[in-house]
């Protein structure tokens, strides 16, 4: 439910990078010859008609890394066309169909989003007819040129009109959706005893020997006429540590779980002091913006020995970047404080889907500005006009600026630490985006 997402996809050397800058406005993405500069995915917020979308670079569908990280750039690619609302095809007019973008067209038949190819370097009229070659791959063409600027409008037009209406959007927040949970944690935690404890049977095989999860799986269950996703993952292991296809494949199941979740329970032992394991999950969690609970499992074995308020602080001085991430201590076998622990994850699950109006979130970031003004850049004061949301799952909240680069990260973790004192996402992760307003905006400042 968060912005949409647009992802440019396409064989090396297409122009993708300079496609998502040309988009964006700004030069972002590394434009260079060399296949196999763009690796990572890279995003940007970019305003398309009257409303957010976020656009996503990828690296070249099979290029040959040097560095023998193709596996990895092919993951990275997967999971940006997994989580696409729309896929921007990118093919070369003037070097025209290649087996490469062939590959590239067979591998977007199962893509659940729909595809527009976009034939870039068609610099001038002459050429056209030779973007209509790829036709042959069932999509509508667009034809482009970033180093002519030809075609830009109507490219962001077709984007506009294959996007959800806006309405369609807004209509999914009515009603209780069914929640997807994610039990993740390192191995031996207690995670599929939980599963067994909320789906009332034996579903999971549950023994001492770390691992026995192999996969990812989905156990549909009730709590007070409601019915929820419960997703047990895998244990997590050292990244060293995975030698077998059955231990990536699982972590990867496992990451991909977390990724298409509402809400994740993070499983601690405990009996186990907390390891590197468990704070490159966290991390993991966190990198994806998910809703979160800090989960203590088999607590009935440390109740006697132990106050809850170590273990709080313990957690809180680990992981000091999630200190809005609530925490509960559970005994998974017996169901103790189980159901506290669900109803808690169904609140997350709301507050993620929250919308505040634009002139409230004004008004804080007014009294926010007033109370503590942003600090000095280049002995001049930062300049905030105005703000507002634009995503929900996670709440998005984009603050027009004067220079983005002048407000400090501090100084955002102040304004994120306001909205979560001040308005209702006190306990789940903000996507904090901060714009330059354009010259034409004629939206009011915030101070008048």
């Amino acid at each position: 439910m968060g912005a949409p997402q647009v992802v440019i996809v396409g064989r090396p050397n297409v122009g993708k990078s300079s496609v998502f800058n040309w988009l964006a406005g700004k030069r972002l993405a590394i434009v260079d010859p060399s296949s196999g500069v763009t690796r990572d995915r890279m995003t940007h917020l970019a305003e398309v008609g009257d409303r957010f979308v976020e656009l996503v670079d990828t690296g070249g569908m099979g290029v040959n890394d040097i560095d023998n990280l193709t596996e990895h750039i092919e993951e990275q690619i997967q999971v940006a066309v997994d989580a696409a609302r729309l896929i921007l095809f990118v093919v070369d007019t003037i070097a025209g169909v290649t087996s490469l973008d062939e590959e590239v067209a067979r591998r977007l038949r199962y893509a659940s989003a729909p595809v527009l190819c976009v034939a870039n370097k068609t610099d001038h009229d002459g050429v056209r007819p030779q973007a209509d070659e790829f036709y042959r791959f069932g999509h509508k063409i667009i034809a482009v040129s970033t180093t002519q600027n030809r075609g830009k409008q109507e490219l962001l037009d077709e984007i506009a009109s294959r996007l959800p209406a806006l309405s369609e959007e807004d209509s999914d927040l009515i009603g209780e959706p069914e929640m997807k949970v994610a039990i993740v944690g390192r191995r031996n935690t207690g995670k599929s005893t939980l599963i067994n404890t909320l789906a009332e049977s034996e579903r999971m095989i549950v023994s001492e020997v770390p691992g026995t999860t192999r996969d990812s799986v989905d156990v549909r269950f009730e709590m007070d006429g409601k019915s929820f996703i419960a997703i047990d993952t895998p244990g997590f292991r050292r990244r060293k540590s995975v030698t077998t296809d059955v231990d990536f494949y699982g972590s990867h199941r496992a990451q991909r779980s977390i990724r298409r979740a509402d809400v994740v329970l993070l499983f601690f032992d405990a009996g186990q002091r907390i390891s590197k394991v468990d704070k490159q999950l966290c991390d993991y969690v966190a990198s994806q913006y998910k809703p979160c609970i800090f989960v203590v499992n088999k607590w009935d074995l440390m109740a006697d020995s132990m106050p809850t308020e170590r273990w709080v602080s313990y957690l809180r001085d680990t992981f000091r970047a999630m200190w809005h991430v609530p925490i509960a201590f559970v005994t998974g076998q017996s169901g103790k404080n189980v159901k506290m622990l669900l109803n808690h994850a169904q609140m997350l699950f709301k507050q993620s889907r929250n919308r505040v109006g634009t002139p409230e979130i004004n008004r804080l970031v007014k009294a926010a500005l007033e109370h503590n003004p942003p600090p000095l850049f280049r002995n001049r004061r930062p300049k905030i006009y105005y703000a507002t949301q634009a995503a929900v799952e996670p709440p998005t909240i984009i603050l027009f600026c004067n220079n983005p680069q002048a407000l400090s990260r501090t100084y955002q973790r102040y304004l994120l630490g306001v909205f979560r004192d001040q308005l209702t996402f006190s306990e789940v992760p903000i996507k904090l985006y901060l714009r330059k307003r354009e010259s034409g905006d004629t939206r009011d400042d915030i101070e008048k």
